[in-house]
Order: structure tokens, then sequence, then C-alpha cells
């Protein structure tokens, strides 16, 4: 029985366009994706959402709330708790700068995509209701890009609660495609009072859903994924409570996922990420078919 692995069909021709010199790579974008979890019976559940049919990239698979890097992000300081930026800048691999941008998109993005944000008025405190009408405002206009994620927090008076974040992967997109991501991903406790909803224009369903139900379904050909979703849930199957994920997240090996594609005498591709062999495909270009 296949599995939920994404794979779109005009991935072959570009992979062998990159090969033959005719596809010159695009230069990834920053971007950060949060596993949102909350404790559930005896186990933990993440928050996931299901791109629209109609999206161009993705569509009807399931991922986390997550985007690019706004720009301002970088330049602007923005009110902060927890580890600093050269903290985390050494956790993540770039400058401080970066580190605050990545950390910022992670939050604001989580904020948009989902209502949950993880900032405070104080390093020990985290905003609870976020869903009355002026929230609704400030939400959408952080969407539209017309404010600022240091502009919001300063009108809100709050700090953006960098210790709620555990880093936990980064993966890259592949050089054959079109638009690419450098993509940090990170896990966070839902926060006390706090409640998640369906607010991205690009998901038509959320699920609270467990990691085991999540990747078995995946395995059963049920749930669509991309490789870092699943390999991202696998890797929570040990943890039975938030608390427990975001222990483990200290010592998560962060070293860049890039898929490689080869071709063989014979026109075979083969597509494979290092260190995740599930996700070998063995493309026969000849007879169209995946293996």
């Amino acid at each position: 029985m296949p599995n939920g692995q994404w794979y779109p069909p005009e991935w072959p021709d570009r992979i062998r366009a990159l090969a033959h010199g005719d596809l010159v790579p695009v230069q990834p974008r920053r971007a950060a994706t949060v596993l949102l979890l909350r404790a559930r019976q005896d186990t933990l559940a993440v928050h996931m959402l299901r791109r629209r049919t109609s999206m161009a990239f993705a569509a009807g698979a399931y991922a986390y709330p997550g985007g690019g890097v706004d720009p301002r992000d970088d330049a602007h300081r923005i009110g902060w708790a927890g580890p600093t930026r050269e903290t985390w800048a050494e956790r993540l691999g770039v400058g401080p700068d970066d580190a605050q941008a990545i950390v910022c998109a992670a939050v604001r993005e989580t904020y948009e995509e989902s209502g949950v944000l993880l900032a405070g008025p104080d390093a020990e405190s985290v905003v609870g209701d976020t869903t009355g009408d002026d929230w609704e405002a400030d939400r959408l206009a952080l969407v539209a890009r017309d404010l600022s994620f240091a502009e919001f927090l300063d009108r809100r008076g709050l700090v953006l609660r960098s210790d709620l974040l555990g880093a936990w992967a980064r993966w890259i997109t592949p050089e054959f495609e079109p638009k690419r991501y450098d993509t940090w991903f990170f896990v966070a406790a839902l926060p006390e009072g706090q409640r998640t909803r369906n607010a991205s224009t690009e998901a038509d369903r959320t699920v609270w859903i467990g990691p085991a139900e999540a990747t078995a379904g995946y395995d059963r050909g049920e749930l669509l994924m991309m490789p870092p979703t699943v390999s991202t849930l696998r890797a929570l199957l040990p943890y039975a409570t938030p608390a427990q994920a975001l222990a483990a997240s200290a010592t998560r090996d962060l070293t860049p996922v890039l898929a490689r594609a080869s071709l063989g005498d014979d026109g075979e591709i083969v597509l494979s990420w290092p260190g995740h062999d599930e996700f070998t495909k063995h493309i026969h270009t000849a007879e169209g078919t995946t293996s």
C-alpha cells in the first residue's frame, strides 16, 4: 500500500533539467514553523492544518503553522524575553539578526495561522484570550504586512517569549523546486487560556492529533504529508507530554536536511533525503512510475 508522501508529478522533469544545467536553483528564503503541542490523556497532541486543495504547493497536505521571515524583523529590536538573540544564534547556526528574524517568524506565523500568541506582558507571563475584535484587527494587519511584528508587540506592551520555543529540526526545500525555503522547525506548548482556530486562508481544516495517529494515517496513505512533516512527527513519538518534548529539543540535531537527486545510466532518478531513508524514491521515467 502506498503511503501518503507528497510527490508532485513535475519533479522528474525538474530534476532532469537541474542535472543537465537547464535549471538554476533559486536561493531559499528563511522560514519557520511550529509544532504546537498540548497534553491529551496519556500522551501529547500536535496542532496541524490541511492545506486547501486549490493551493499550488502541497495541496491537501497536512502541515504546521508557519511561513517566511518578514525582513523587518532583522533590523528592529523587539520586546524580548528568554534566551538571548546570541544564544539563539548559536543554537540555530546563524547570526543574531537572523536568529531574531527566525524566532519572530515562528511566533508571528503561529499567531497569524492559529490565533495562538507566544508573548506576554513580561518574562513570567503569557497573554490569555486573543479572540476579541481588536486582536483580530491586529492579526489581519500582520497577515497583510501593514503592521510589523515589532510594532504589534510594542502597541500591545508585550515581549516575545522565546523561552517557550524549542528548536526541533531544519529542512531546506530541494534545489529543483521553484520556491525554496530554509525552514527551522520549533516545538511549543499551547499556553494556558489560549485556544487554536483555523485562522489561515491557506487551510480548509485544522486538527489536534497524536503523533502516532498522524503517522499511522500517513503510513496507510490516508493523510498526505511532506517528508519534513512526517519526520518531525515521528521524532515526537517517544514523548508523553509537551514538557518532555521541549526538554528534548535542547539536544536535537539541527543539521540541515536537503534532498539529493541522481540520474542513473538507464535514466532512473533516485531521490533521497540524507539520514531519512524512508523517503527515498526510485523514479522509473520510462514507465512514469515510482518505488
